[in-house]
């Protein structure tokens, strides 16, 4: 039987859903402008990375969100080991997996950057690289496991993520990037 809050636990976890891929990418984005060390559209770099970091952590909360509302959810059939061990869920196991891998590397990278005083900032940049292979794995968990993953609204949105992503990687690879220590030594001088 198909009740109201059930109804209420699906929306959110679709919602939820939508909202933490906007937010993941928002992330990514402004981690990239935070390495390069010069203001973003005016804003201080400073200013840039606790923005980066809210940003973040909001990114978190809605997986969490997701997650939790999905596992309420009776329709989801979802298992507490579906959100750790990847490709075990009954629906779409490999779509699922995937969002599952997305879910541990965010916690990884998240529990990194809490503790970047502690392991240091070789061991914190290293572990952060992994954003790189999670935000693509969460946009294709989303198109491929999502209600609405394919929906034309959906796939204009992951698609302006796509390429909003795609163009801030091009330009941290380019030769005129300068990362943040590169440019403090050239101040500094």
């Amino acid at each position: 039987m198909n009740t109201v809050f059930d109804q209420a636990l699906w929306a959110v976890g679709r919602g939820s859903g939508v909202v933490a891929i906007v937010l993941l990418t928002l992330s990514v984005l402004l981690g990239i402008g935070v390495r390069s060390g010069r203001t973003v559209v005016g804003i201080p770099r400073f200013a840039v990375t606790l923005v980066h970091r809210n940003v973040s952590l909001f990114s978190l909360l809605f997986v969490v969100v997701h997650i939790v509302s999905l596992l309420l959810d009776p329709f989801a059939q979802l298992r507490l080991v579906d959100f750790f061990v990847p490709f075990l869920g009954a629906y779409k196991p490999f779509w699922l997996g995937l969002g599952t891998i997305a879910f541990d590397l965010l916690i990884v990278v998240t529990i990194t950057a809490l503790l970047r005083n502690r392991i240091g900032p070789k061991m914190f940049k290293a572990v952060h690289w992994l954003v790189y292979a999670m935000w693509p794995v969460s946009v294709l968990h989303a198109i491929g496991n999502g209600t609405n993953g394919r929906d034309a609204w959906f796939l204009v949105l992951a698609g302006s993520c796509v390429i909003a992503v795609a163009g801030a990687i091009a330009w941290r690879l380019h030769e005129d990037f300068v990362e943040y220590r590169n440019v403090r030594r050239q101040e500094t001088r």
